[in-house]
């Protein structure tokens, strides 16, 4: 089993603590590969930022697709509910998994609320749509921020916890969520740290997402293309792939 784990920003060192996650939670016979777009933002803290990742993940995909060398079984977007994994599953054949929707869906079937701590205060209402338009809202008590941008969470995630523990013990006393979804693939790693302060499940949204991937591929299942995510229509498009277009690599 071959998984694609798509890191939505721009960031080498995040690249990397996402790929350490999804190995840690990978199964012995899966192969895990995590890419980042040729193109984009270093951190994604805006909505403009949230759609230049899409295309920038739509861009490699295509790229991959167009070399032949797309050769996976399942694609996690690991971006905490990043706009574009709509987009993927309408490309591709293979299933593809956002990291907000599967941290949902396993906090849902641990507790009976849970709540998400994410980055920035603005970085809510996106989570919150997300979760709504997934059929998940019913289910969270709230979504809080840290206080902390993206970039700061990359660099320095041992000195987030603090600011990720207060917010989540907030969230468990003052809102009644009895599980915590960390709200960034930055938070990648510290599950255990915010556990063991807590004392209630924290779920790490890269391990529920390529754990949920190797179950649905295990199962012999894939996206339904019956409705919304069959192929859309060749139109031309001009310079697509951007990054071809461009003479990146």
């Amino acid at each position: 089993m071959r998984i694609l784990v798509l890191n939505p920003n721009t960031s080498v060192s995040m690249t990397t603590e996402i790929a350490k996650a999804a190995v840690a939670a990978g199964r012995c016979d899966a192969e895990i590969v995590c890419r980042a777009p040729y193109f984009g933002s270093v951190a994604i803290d805006s909505g403009a930022e949230s759609y230049l990742a899409a295309v920038g993940m739509m861009d490699l995909v295509a790229r991959l697709t167009e070399a032949g060398e797309f050769d996976f079984d399942a694609v996690v977007v690991a971006g905490f509910g990043e706009h574009g994994r709509d987009a993927l599953a309408e490309m591709l054949t293979v299933p593809v998994f956002d990291i907000a929707e599967c941290s949902a869906h396993i906090a849902h079937l641990i507790g009976r609320r849970f709540s998400v701590v994410t980055t920035l205060a603005r970085s809510i209402a996106p989570i919150e749509d997300r979760l709504r338009l997934a059929g998940l809202d019913a289910h969270c008590a709230s979504v809080r921020a840290c206080g902390l941008d993206t970039a700061t969470v990359d660099s320095d995630p041992e000195g987030a916890i603090q600011s990720i523990v207060d917010e989540a013990a907030r969230a468990v006393t003052d809102d009644g969520a009895d599980v915590i979804c960390l709200g960034c693939a930055g938070m990648s790693g510290i599950a255990e740290a915010v556990t063991a302060k807590l004392g209630v499940p924290v779920i790490d949204g890269v391990a529920a997402a390529v754990a949920l991937a190797q179950a649905v591929v295990g199962l012999g299942l894939s996206t339904s293309k019956a409705g919304v995510y069959a192929p859309g229509p060749e139109n031309p498009r001009s310079h697509w792939p951007i990054s071809h277009a461009l003479g990146l690599a």
